[in-house]
């Protein structure tokens, strides 16, 4: 189960380069091309030659002849019963490409267009989609010199797949028009400029090329990719506040031994507690009961209550659907996601839905859902941390000087936290049954509504990512005072678990203030601005930097 949270192992031709064509891809080969700069490499292996062109050829032939193929020989949609001649074939989808120039909103980010060029080249890979290996070569060298379409957000009921935003990345490839523009490394510019610059041509599509291009899930997949990647460091994030806050609360190990769990042997939940054991793992500020034992604790309860007793019963269904969702991305990243599709070795083509984003839509409307449980949990430990009725003798709202009267301690932050919980909650409402039963003419009278919610699932991540932030405040925060509590002094990494001290470390170098023995991390309300350092910690967390780093470095250590 741990590998819904580590980094999975790819076979790469070196670090930088990812090999397509002949291997499946993983989630983390999509986010190193989109984000890290990875390069692309089609595999020149002649069975991946000899399909696509096989595929070609198929196309080709039922041209010449007039034979009945969908979007080849006819129109589109509900006018798929308009006959189209061989000498109008041509003109049929370069018109495809330009009726669908119609998105609206911000533009995407670059990250999840590159995410998207990289899935359209890797689904016609499979040779069942009819194009031009040249066309799917120019993705490879427009990915590999950062050349990146500008696609609108909106656009796509993901029931054809992503026709108007892959219209856009169609456009652009073959300098359709100078309107169509691309990110050059940085640099806004037109497309047509965008491929002298490459040395490139403009390209005359040919039949079905660009329904080819189109016709597929490739943008809302490449989306999802991204997020899948986020939520599954923000689970490792979410499990390390936990451990921190559970510290600060001077919470019991017991809850998570093992015979618990093997009582009710859930893969997630055996993971969370597993997980949690490694986490706390001789931490000066837990109670250390693994061997059973239980002692009154005069006014508090003799066991933790439900939002530390529980969390792996919680968290458990979290960390298997995350897996589900995970899963399924990666099997629709790795498939022909055309319509029709080429059975080459049969000389049969075949009209069928494999367009349909419903996995996309229904995967990340649950991903989003997963999102807004975790947040919720976290503000249910936040709000026993400020509580001197529950918190086990923490000062309330953990105000570091209590000496001073005019201190809040963190009860604005809380109440920020408490504006952005309800979002996420409200974020994971279901999109995929709310489709328009009525589109293009009835034809695409069931759709998915991936591509909205693949763009909905990341707003939700940047949300996640601030809230993650002012989770982990409070953890540090609480474990400062805990460790006064328990040690006379403030400098919890001394009395920390060594997992968490990575974490706790981190998020005081990202805000500026290394451990200190004399003061929590706030002491008094007017010596920080909390906002920069929300700011500060979210961006972090968005860059993968030090914080996700000492995340990453937990995740090694899981069994």
């Amino acid at each position: 189960m741990n590998t819904v949270l580590q980094t999975q192992a790819s076979t790469n031709l070196n670090a930088d380069t990812i090999l397509l064509g002949d291997r499946n891809l993983t989630i983390d080969e999509v986010v190193s091309v989109a984000r890290h700069r990875a390069k692309v490499q089609i595999s020149t292996a002649d069975n991946v030659e000899q399909r696509i062109q096989a595929s070609c050829d198929y196309i080709a032939e039922a041209v010449a002849t007039g034979r009945p193929i969908y979007g080849v020989t006819s129109g589109f949609g509900g006018m798929a019963n308009v006959v189209i001649s061989r000498e109008y074939a041509d003109l049929l989808q370069h018109n495809l490409v330009w009726y669908h120039k119609v998105g609206a909103g911000h533009k995407l980010p670059l990250t999840d267009v590159r995410a998207a060029m990289l899935l359209r080249v890797n689904s016609h890979l499979h040779g069942a989609s009819g194009i031009r290996r040249e066309i799917v070569q120019r993705m490879e060298t427009f990915l590999n010199a950062r050349v990146t379409p500008h696609v609108p957000e909106y656009g796509s009921i993901g029931a054809s797949g992503d026709l108007t935003p892959l219209s856009y990345i169609t456009g652009a490839l073959i300098g359709l028009d100078e309107r169509y523009k691309v990110d050059f490394d940085g640099e806004e510019i037109d497309a047509i400029t965008a491929l002298e610059r490459l040395g490139l041509p403009q390209l005359q599509l040919q039949a079905k090329e660009g329904l080819a291009m189109m016709n597929g899930t490739s943008v809302m997949t490449g989306i999802a990719a991204n997020c899948v990647y986020d939520t599954r460091l923000l689970m490792a994030l979410t499990m390390g506040a936990h451990a921190l806050i559970l510290q600060g609360l001077n919470g019991t190990n017991q809850s998570f031994h093992p015979f618990i769990h093997e009582l009710k042997p859930h893969p997630g939940q055996k993971w969370a507690a597993s997980t949690m054991l490694d986490l706390l793992a001789g931490s000066r500020l837990i109670r250390e009961e693994l061997d059973g034992t239980h002692e009154y604790r005069g006014q508090a309860p003799i066991q933790d209550r439900y939002s530390l007793r529980c969390l792996a019963q919680y968290m458990g269904p979290i960390v298997d659907g995350v897996a589900q969702v995970a899963q399924q991305i990666e099997v629709e990243m790795n498939s022909a996601t055309d319509n029709p599709l080429i059975d080459v070795e049969n000389q049969a083509s075949y009209h069928g839905g494999n367009f349909l984003g419903q996995y996309i839509g229904m995967g990340m409307d649950h991903l989003r859902y997963y999102i807004g449980m975790m947040a919720k949990h976290l503000d249910v430990q936040i709000a026993y941390l400020v509580a001197p009725e529950f918190n086990n003798g923490l000062p309330a709202s953990l105000v570091g000087n209590k000496e001073r009267i005019v201190n809040m301690g963190l009860k604005g932050l809380q109440i920020t936290g408490n504006s952005i919980m309800p979002l996420l909650s409200f974020y994971g409402n279901s999109i995929a049954d709310r489709y328009p039963t009525h589109a293009e003419q009835y034809n695409q009278n069931i759709n998915s509504q991936g591509f909205a919610a693949a763009n909905l699932t990341r707003n939700a991540v940047e949300i996640f990512q601030q809230y993650m932030a002012i989770a982990l405040m409070f953890g540090v925060q609480a474990v400062d005072l805990r460790t006064y509590a328990y040690a006379g002094h403030y400098d919890a990494s001394e009395c920390l678990s060594p997992t968490t001290r990575r974490l706790y470390q981190a998020v005081r170098e990202v805000v500026g203030q290394p451990p200190s023995a004399a003061r929590p991390y706030i002491w008094d309300d007017r010596e920080q601005p909390l906002d920069e350092h929300i700011a500060k910690i979210a961006v972090d967390i968005a860059t993968e930097g030090v914080i996700v780093a000492a995340v990453k470095d937990l995740l090694t250590t899981l069994k």
